[in-house]
């Protein structure tokens, strides 16, 4: 159900984007109950002018190394599970592939399930009899 979306300044290695993928979705498994072969992601890389954000914002000092992460779910985790979900995050790219917690933005998009559709034109968690 999950969708994420990644943005990073350009010219980092495959194995670095891989890392932060893997992180993010086993953080998704482990903390908001996700299910594991539940993996849409998109990756993408920006120049300098393509990525743009305030470096102290809330008095948290960013640098170039910043990753955006944006994912869209559905809706109804609690405030403290997606307190340990960011912390989780952050402490997870700390450790691989060594992004400063300082770095990682998340953003959670709640949506309600009939907002998807996995193939086929169909709703697959609508229910039959919604309009």
């Amino acid at each position: 159900m999950p969708l994420v979306r990644i943005a990073l300044r350009g010219g980092k290695s495959q194995a670095y984007r891989r890392a932060i993928g893997e992180a993010v979705h086993q953080c998704m498994v482990d903390v908001l109950n996700v299910p594991a072969e539940d993996r849409f992601q998109v990756v993408s890389e920006h120049d300098p002018d393509s990525l743009i954000y305030d470096p102290t914002y809330l008095g948290i000092a960013r640098s170039d190394d910043i990753v955006l992460i944006q994912i869209t779910l559905n809706q109804g985790r609690s405030v403290e599970l997606k307190r340990r979900f960011y912390s989780a995050v952050a402490q997870s790219l700390a450790a691989r592939p060594g992004i400063r917690p300082q770095d990682v933005f998340i953003n959670l998009l709640e949506v309600t399930k009939e907002n998807w559709s996995f193939g086929n034109g169909i709703a697959q968690y609508a229910p039959a009899d919604a309009p």
